[in-house]
């Protein structure tokens, strides 16, 4: 009896200690939160922006409560195109940061996003300011095809550059299907509709692989030519030394073959960034992205008009999900911010950037019907990201101009519906099931037995009344016939310059660009851009990033809990869809 005492005592110290701890690191941390909220920026004369080509790259990038913490809590493993992007704009004109550092890493992300970081240090070396890149430890191709565009490039002797090329790889899983008794039930529309195919094939249609190699091909030529453009080397040697496997070389390879500038240790090159600064390396001034972000613009004109930069990034969803991780559009908060948007007399134009795949063609159909009724009250434009396809596609279609990225993957224009057949697992794992019904689809949809034909044959009208939908609403908005639009859709993926051939999208280029035409469409020379949905300050972050761990105990308290979940998660994917097969993305 003394042990179970002893041992029920030292537990309850433990809870007691452990709480305390836990409370005394919470007031810390909130602390060093308000602290660091609080605390005025000043960027020093002779600093250097640093920019970490690491993590994942998200279109619209939301303040990390935890960045300033000690680094205990700070993580990289999310950055914002849109912080990047304007960190650099801002460095270009703040006279206290004499050049930009970039640690080139594995940055995952797409090639359209890449890019726009180029697009933007080549502006930035327009002031004369330096622009060094190292290469530590590893190196990803999309991060080098971004960070190539420096004056110099530096790797340590013993970095990695993993420059090899693309590949696809997609999952079959028929074969699994059919050995644990689950039967797809398929409907679509579209010969290049490939969404599909990993329930019903083992290998890629010859339709989808002519439109892989397609899209793909388009996308290396054009990381090749950017980087030779950069690197002074030929296309012709840059594949010939991919097809020697960088990643497995040598320093002494990388250098020689012209990849790099140098070859250093971490410490080296703070000396030389130093030697670049004048100052000793105890005394360099490296500043982040949020540090050059915050200081306050000075000069600038304040202008009533303004043009909006409303931001769609991700997969469509009818609705929104506390389970889902990473950026998303969900119609309905989407559509209010769209109605916000229309309804403010200051915001003369507007910019819709879209970065999706495809999803929900519901979402997709109520979306697209609200960028129509705000264009017949104001100039929209869209700028495509990575992609703009199928659902993605459907919701740019109806704007005034559209712009794509020579990369953008877009088009896609399909549909397909998805069902499955649980009836023979159901049998190997010794479940029935019994139906008494008043109408003859009553069940329609049961997942316990094979779709009747006359199901089937409704199932696939529907898909094809939604396909004619799409269809229409593209041809509406591209002023084209609706036969010229069903030659080029099928679902068919096409890259921003083959789309500009095909009349999908009119014109080539970035966001700038997009904003440029935007204001000049509304007649306006001074005006301010403002970006929608507003950013979370980092406060709010926090409370709700405890409210999702309290959320996600919660799910992870039972097994019922997390399979409810996932069979919610599963039943908002579900319906009608209009996606890309799969997302591409470069490391």
């Amino acid at each position: 009896m003394k042990p179970f005492i002893k041992a029920s005592l030292a537990a309850a110290v433990g809870v007691i200690i452990a709480t305390v701890v836990c409370g005394i690191l919470s007031v810390i941390m909130l602390s060093g939160l308000m602290s660091s909220m609080s605390k005025p920026v000043k960027v020093d004369s002779g600093s250097i922006l640093k920019i970490n080509l690491n993590g994942a790259l998200a279109e619209y990038g939301q303040e990390n409560p935890f960045a300033s913490l000690s680094g205990v809590f700070s993580s990289n493993s999310d950055q914002g195109l849109d912080e990047m992007i304007k960190a650099i704009k801002n460095a270009k004109t703040n006279d206290n940061v004499i050049g930009i550092y970039i640690n080139i890493g594995n940055l995952s992300g797409g090639i359209s996003s890449y890019e726009e970081i180029r697009r933007a240090l080549e502006c930035f070396k327009e002031s004369g300011k330096f622009v060094y890149a190292y290469i530590d430890q590893s190196c990803g191709q999309g991060a080098y095809y971004a960070g190539c565009v420096a004056d110099s490039v530096f790797m340590n002797p013993y970095g990695s550059l993993s420059l090899t090329g693309l590949a696809a790889q997609p999952m079959f899983y028929t074969d699994v299907f059919k050995k644990i008794g689950v039967t797809p039930q398929v409907f679509k529309v579209g010969t290049y509709k490939s969404a599909v195919e990993p329930y019903t094939n083992t290998k890629m249609s010859d339709a989808s692989r002519e439109q892989t190699v397609s899209y793909m091909n388009g996308i290396w030529n054009n990381m090749l030519e950017g980087i030779s453009a950069c690197r002074g080397l030929s296309v012709e040697k840059i594949n010939s030394l991919v097809d020697e496997f960088i990643p497995l070389q040598d320093g002494c390879f990388v250098q020689q073959a012209g990849l790099v500038d140098g070859l250093l240790y971490k410490t080296d090159m703070r000396e030389k960034l130093a030697a670049k600064a004048d100052c000793k390396v105890k005394d360099l001034k490296i500043v982040s992205i949020k540090e050059v972000n915050k200081v306050p613009a000075k000069g600038k004109k304040f202008s009533a008009d303004k043009v909006a930069v409303l931001y769609a990034a991700g997969e469509i969803y009818d609705e929104g999900s506390s389970m889902s991780q990473g950026e998303q559009i969900v119609s309905d908060p989407l559509i209010e911010q769209i109605k916000k948007i229309q309804e403010d007399d200051h915001i003369k134009a507007v910019v819709l950037r879209v970065n999706s795949p495809g999803g929900s063609a519901y979402a997709s159909e109520q979306i697209c019907q609200a960028v129509k009724e705000l264009k017949a009250v104001k100039p929209v434009v869209v700028s495509m990201g990575d992609y703009a396809a199928s659902g993605g596609y459907y919701i740019s279609s109806n704007a005034d101009t559209i712009f794509a990225a020579p990369t953008t993957l877009t088009g896609s224009i399909g549909i397909f519906g998805l069902s499955f057949n649980l009836s023979e697992l159901t049998k190997k794992v010794g479940l029935h099931f019994d139906m008494v019904k008043t109408n003859r689809y009553g069940d329609f949809g049961s997942y316990y037995r094979e779709m009747t034909a006359g199901e089937k044959a409704l199932m696939q009208g529907h898909i094809e009344k939604g396909y004619d939908l799409f269809v229409s609403r593209c041809a509406e908005g591209r002023h084209m016939d609706p036969q010229d639009i069903r030659k080029i859709a099928e679902g068919r993926v096409w890259t921003g310059e083959q789309a500009l051939g095909i009349g999908l999208v009119d014109k080539l280029g970035y966001l700038d660009d997009a904003i440029a035409c935007a204001a000049a469409m509304a007649g306006l020379e001074e005006y301010r851009t403002v970006a929608f949905p507003e950013k979370k300050d980092a406060m709010t972050q926090l409370m709700e990033n405890f409210s999702m761990g309290a959320k996600m105990k919660l799910i992870n308290s039972s097994i019922e809990n997390r399979v409810k979940a996932e069979v919610k998660e599963l039943q908002r994917r579900g319906g009608v869809l209009a996606r890309m097969p799969y997302s591409i993305t470069i490391d």
